[in-house]
């Protein structure tokens, strides 16, 4: 498959690789560097994409440089363009901040520097809204605290008060500069939101945390960005926005995605819609909140806060807020009732989901609530809509009218897409193309269902939305082939067959470095509780062997919490810190496990990639078990039941590939550096005597082995550790 308008040749390849040879401008600047023929190789394929207007789809082990690989003739590109006075732009995308983050901090001004680049070429770090402070939202919530009476209080004042601290000494507005995890109802209200955002009109645009970001990367060349965010601008191009100028992004030609493996979940998520009871209340609650002094007051009694209360202060007649009261609480306690049947439903199964054949119960439990759901919707929009048509569609004279009445339109829209999503549920049947389906979770002390809507596949999306606009798409990644074939992934992506690929290994030395050890002795992991004990002991003994400088990957969070609590006491006792997934934000609990190099860390599904522990911070990796995706997770489910109907091999055909990409994942984050060696243990005995375990070896490159009873696999690691 070609995109574009054929060969270009742009650049000579010869030009651009001398760079990275010996005595080339890039090598003279690193310390004993040696030329790595995989990385020479990779360069030449992306270039040969960039010069043939090509799809492109690359894999590259640890180790091979693909980042420089692919930065080169990205940067030489953009820089021939600023020679010919042109403006070209090129994006590059990734799946986890931390790359993102190295890209743009450390490997794009290492080789501009290398380059000679001072100037004219520019790269830029482009985040989600969502993570930015809108300081009019924060401003607008303070007027109103300081107008209604009760609207903060107690702890919740505390909170707000630290807050705004933090949000008037901030350089940057994003919400991981914060020194803290900030209130998820506070951040909701506060953070830039494009339904409510005043653009222009705003008086906050000049110093706009959002928009100086966005003006940043309109004088760029390079975008960094993550894969919501490229999905979010590529939605606004296909729906109607075009290709030729500014979306979410300023307009670019190229496309390089490097953590390829993740598009299809990237695509899948962010075209996926949810909600729930706790997320819906805050949003009603944002338009309208009762707080009683005491557990029981009269109807109205006590403080009333909310957009639509301070909306009535403008208006000439002050009407009362009983109507506004009536709507919010019907919907309100609709929700008690929609959830607690999610949450009986949930119950009985992990995931419960809307198929055929489940139709009694969902029309009897589910149906009449959701539909009173809708209906609650409706009437409270319409309200809000009669509310605002004094106002009209302009802008106030009153700049804090004006701020409120964008804020209120904004929940409006918000609340009329939950109705769209409700007929998604409500007419199920209808929904082929959609996977629907109702799960619980908790929040610290409390359970929720939480309501999602997916697409079943994204494979065409991606295709006419990503891979046919551009000139030239790069799709590079760790994992993209199995049995050394990329057809499963390209299936995925929705392509036939791009113009180039190519297969670039590992140049590490797995084979001397690595211990992989799989106890034959393991009980099946549908052995229940004897897997579990198993697990628990295994995770113990091995960790006290290395002493630590250990990851232990789950595929579930319950298996997670079970180990970790049988074994942090005792791993505290050795001297061992054990660090688990939850306790702490994402980023925070990686920095601890690095800088700890004798901490365990016990995690699962996001820590299977994008974990860099490089020496002894990380020299125990062990696997509990295979990830398979769970029987109850409901889209590979629903995808596995479409190959079926197709007459096809679901558990070959996707199962299988899809487990044996994200093992590869997994194995892959214990080696970081060619001098780093340990020992990784696969706790799954389905790996070698299950017919497809074969599989899962063959993805693996060539390391030492110990197949045995968990006895001697303790014994050959503990030698393997020590020498």
């Amino acid at each position: 498959m070609q995109t574009g308008d054929g060969e270009e040749n742009i650049f000579s390849e010869d030009e651009i690789l001398a760079q990275l040879e010996e005595g080339g401008a890039i090598a003279n600047r690193i310390p004993y560097y040696e030329s790595r023929e995989g990385q020479l190789e990779l360069m030449r394929l992306v270039i040969r994409g960039f010069n043939q207007n090509a799809v492109t789809a690359a894999e590259a082990g640890t180790g091979v440089g693909k980042s420089f690989a692919y930065l080169l003739p990205a940067i030489h590109y953009v820089g021939l363009g600023k020679k010919q006075d042109e403006q070209r732009r090129i994006v590059i995308s990734t799946a986890t901040i931390n790359l993102q983050q190295q890209l743009f901090e450390k490997d794009i001004p290492f080789l501009f520097s290398a380059c000679g680049i001072n100037g004219g070429v520019k790269a830029a770090l482009v985040k989600g809204r969502g993570n930015f402070l809108c300081m009019r939202r924060l401003r607008d919530l303070q007027k109103e605290a300081a107008a209604q009476q009760g609207l903060f209080t107690g702890a919740e004042a505390n909170v707000f008060e630290s807050f705004v601290e933090w949000a008037e000494a901030t350089k940057t507005g994003e919400k991981t500069d914060a020194p803290f995890v900030p209130n998820p109802a506070l951040w909701m209200q506060t953070a830039s939101d494009s339904d409510s955002c005043m653009n222009a009109r705003c008086p906050y645009f000049a110093a706009c945390f959002y928009m100086k970001n966005r003006r940043e990367a309109a004088q760029a060349n390079i975008l960094v960005v993550n894969h919501h965010v490229l999905f979010a601008d590529l939605a606004a191009r296909y729906e109607g926005a075009g290709y030729d100028g500014s979306a979410v992004l300023p307009a670019y030609e190229r496309i390089i995605l490097d953590e390829a493996h993740r598009i299809e979940d990237s695509a899948t998520s962010f075209f996926s819609g949810n909600f729930s009871r706790p997320a819906l209340n805050r949003r009603i609650s944002r338009l309208y909140r009762h707080k009683t002094r005491g557990a029981k007051s009269a109807a109205f009694g006590g403080a009333e806060n909310g957009l639509l209360v301070r909306l009535r202060a403008y208006m000439k007649n002050i009407v009362s807020t009983e109507k506004d009261a009536a709507l919010a609480g019907s919907i309100l306690e609709t929700l008690v009732d929609l959830d607690d049947a999610g949450l009986d439903l949930c119950g009985i199964e992990a995931v419960f989901r809307f198929v055929p054949g489940r139709d009694g119960i969902i029309q009897s439990r589910l149906i009449p609530p959701l539909q009173n759901l809708r209906s609650g919707l409706l009437a409270f929009c319409a309200h809000i809509d009669s509310l605002l048509e004094p106002f009209g569609g302009k802008d106030e004279p009153d700049a804090a009218l004006t701020s409120l009445l964008w804020e209120i339109r904004a929940a409006n829209r918000y609340l009329q897409s939950l109705v769209k999503l409700c007929e998604d549920f409500i007419n199920y049947r209808e929904a082929v193309r959609r996977v629907l389906w109702i799960e619980r979770r908790r929040t610290g002390n409390s359970e929720s269902a939480v309501w999602t809507s997916a697409p079943l596949e994204v494979g065409a999306i991606l295709k006419d939305a990503l891979f046919t606009p551009f000139k030239s798409v790069i799709a590079v990644s760790a994992t993209l082939s199995v049995d050394g074939r990329f057809d499963y992934w390209l299936e995925r992506a929705g392509l036939q067959a791009p113009a180039l690929t190519g297969c670039f290994p590992s140049p590490f030395p797995y084979r001397t470095a690595v211990l992989l050890a799989v106890p034959v002795d393991a009980p099946p992991v549908t052995g229940g509780k004897a897997y579990q004990n198993f697990v628990n002991n295994a995770v113990l003994r091995l960790c006290r062997v290395s002493g630590g400088g250990a990851l232990v990957l789950f595929t579930s969070y319950d298996s997670l919490r079970q180990t970790y609590a049988s074994c942090a006491g005792a791993l505290a006792q050795a001297g061992i810190a054990a660090l688990k997934q939850g306790d702490d934000d994402r980023a925070r609990l990686l920095k601890a496990f690095v800088e700890d190099e004798s901490s365990v860390l016990f995690a699962t599904d996001s820590f299977w990639e994008g974990v860099d522990a490089p020496g002894e911070t990380l020299r125990l990796l062990i696997i509990c078990r295979l990830p398979f995706a769970s029987p109850s997770d409901p889209v590979p489910a629903a995808r596995c039941e479409a190959l079926e109907r197709a007459g096809k091999n679901p558990f070959m055909e996707l199962s299988v590939p899809e487990a044996v990409m994200k093992f590869r994942q997994g194995f892959g984050r214990l080696m970081r550096r060619s001098t780093d060696r340990g020992v990784v243990a696969v706790l799954d005995s389905r790996i070698v005597n299950k017919f497809y375990g074969r599989r899962f070896f063959a993805a693996l490159p060539e390391t030492k082995q110990c197949i045995a009873p968990f006895a001697e696999i303790e014994r050959a690691a503990e030698i393997f550790l020590n020498g």
